[in-house]
């Protein structure tokens, strides 16, 4: 905090700090102590890199609220047959180049 004369204080925040708060208040201002706010509001009007954090933190709790997604029903036992299978096929074609090698070996 920055004193201004008269005794009152005026809080002149760095986009480090901007950051810091944004990561431990939220990306909402208006959940902000006003005199954090204030002080956000006066370095979002000026700083592009501020403005950036802003809404990168906008579009991650966008994100982090978005519905979850499922996935459909009998997928895992789909992808575990698919890879039992593909188990199998992979141990019968190795048992036929090894079978190729052995009558070149003789």
């Amino acid at each position: 905090m920055n004193s201004s004369g008269g005794g009152s204080c005026v809080l002149v925040m760095d986009v480090a700090m901007f950051e810091d708060l944004i990561d431990r208040l939220g990306e909402d201002l208006s959940h902000w102590p006003s005199d954090q706010r204030l002080a956000a509001e006066q370095l979002l009007a000026t700083s592009a890199a501020a403005r950036t954090l802003h809404e990168e933190a906008r579009v991650l709790r966008k994100a982090l609220s978005a519905p979850t997604v499922s996935a459909p029903a009998g997928l895992a036992d789909r992808i575990a047959a698919a890879a039992g299978r593909l188990k199998v096929e992979q141990a019968a074609e190795s048992s036929e180049v090894e079978a190729e090698k052995k009558p070149a070996q003789a």
